[in-house]
């Protein structure tokens, strides 16, 4: 990273404040545009001016194209920065704090792009109820349910243990978190193996169709919760096990979603994450509300890493169109607790058996 180049990006009042946009999380070219007000065409070039100085990168998603911070406050995620890129990152975090004018104009950024995302969300909010009632059929799309779930076990299966011994491994997965539930399948798939198995979805209409599927489980097993999986409703260290299936893809915000799986998890639990590998089904995207079009290995890795996690090797299981890939990871003991909303407990509401 080079002075030069680097005071020339941020010598211009909209390239600050897409860095203090970026500083908070991972944006699409759209989003910036829209919440900016500018034409993409602008918004991309001084995307390429902030990318050439060293200050963000690109990552292309189908047809679009991301944007991340490429500095931060902490040298050691900084990546061929120097100390230029922590120290920018400081200098543009106490602009924001004692720069009344600037400070105004980032909150109002941060408050149109939450404005744009709730948006989205209540979109694919609407998806889930109207299509509810025929979830199962729609996951047919990523493939025959048989293999990925056999895959799934087999993920999960301790190390050591008789894959074959239900004996071995009944309990193994001790309190197990099924988030974004849906209709209940895994919850049902690994409930012999859990102690206990809380399954957390943020759509009505899907937990009462859980709450059909399982209601053979004991009373004392089983909790269905409605909840956003970016807000978890649990307290800190409450899982040994947590599982997304199909989820992720969902998430405006991977990261925050991954962090507060790690948040709820005790330390050495684990989490499989079973989603689809990057492609480029444009159509998921407006069709069935997909925010992400699959992960790479790298990214996932990446959004594991940064959670907390020890990632292991995926699992692919190749489809016609769409690969199916499991993730799967450990929580590290000393990675530090995500912070966590102090009245996201309030939130939490158990739907009754």
């Amino acid at each position: 990273m080079h002075i030069d180049p680097l005071l020339r990006a941020l010598a211009e009042p909209t390239r600050l404040r897409i860095m203090r946009l970026l500083a908070h999380m991972e944006l699409a070219v759209g989003e910036l545009a829209l919440v900016l007000d500018q034409s993409q065409p602008r918004v991309s070039r001084h995307i390429r001016i902030l990318c050439d100085a060293g200050l963000a990168e690109r990552r292309r998603e189908g047809s679009w194209v991301f944007l991340r911070s490429a500095i931060h406050e902490s040298r050691e995620h900084n990546r061929d920065t120097g100390s230029l890129g922590p120290a920018t990152a400081r200098l543009l975090a106490a602009a924001e704090v004692e720069d009344s004018g600037f400070s105004t104009r980032c909150a109002e950024d941060r408050r149109q792009l939450a404005a744009i995302r709730s948006a989205r969300e209540a979109s694919a909010e609407a998806y889930f109820a109207r299509h509810a009632s025929e979830w199962d059929t729609l996951r047919a799309l990523h493939g025959a349910d048989e293999p990925v779930e056999q895959a799934l076990c087999a993920a999960l299966t301790p190390a050591g243990s008789a894959k074959n011994s239900v004996k071995n491994e009944e309990g193994a997965l001790g309190a197990l978190l099924d988030v974004g539930t849906g209709t209940g399948r895994i919850a049902q798939l690994l409930a012999p193996r859990a102690r206990r198995v809380t399954g957390l979805d943020k759509s009505p209409d899907m937990l009462r169709l859980a709450r059909a599927r399982l209601q053979e489980l004991p009373s004392d097993k089983l909790e269905l919760v409605q909840g956003d999986f970016t807000d978890l409703p649990f307290a800190a260290a409450s899982f040994d096990t947590v599982t997304f299936h199909q989820v992720l893809h969902f998430a405006q915000q991977p990261a925050t979603v991954l962090g507060e799986a790690a948040r709820v998890l005790r330390a050495d639990g684990r989490i499989a994450v079973v989603d689809l590998a990057a492609h480029e089904r444009e159509d998921l995207r407006e069709t069935h509300a997909h925010a992400r079009l699959g992960f790479t290995d790298d990214q996932m890795r990446d959004l594991l890493e940064t959670a907390g996690f020890a990632p292991e090797l995926p699992v692919a299981l190749p489809g016609d169109p769409l690969t199916v890939k499991i993730w799967t990871a450990t929580r590290l003991p000393d990675a530090p607790a995500p912070e966590h909303s102090a009245d996201a407990d309030d939130n939490r509401k158990v739907i009754p058996r």
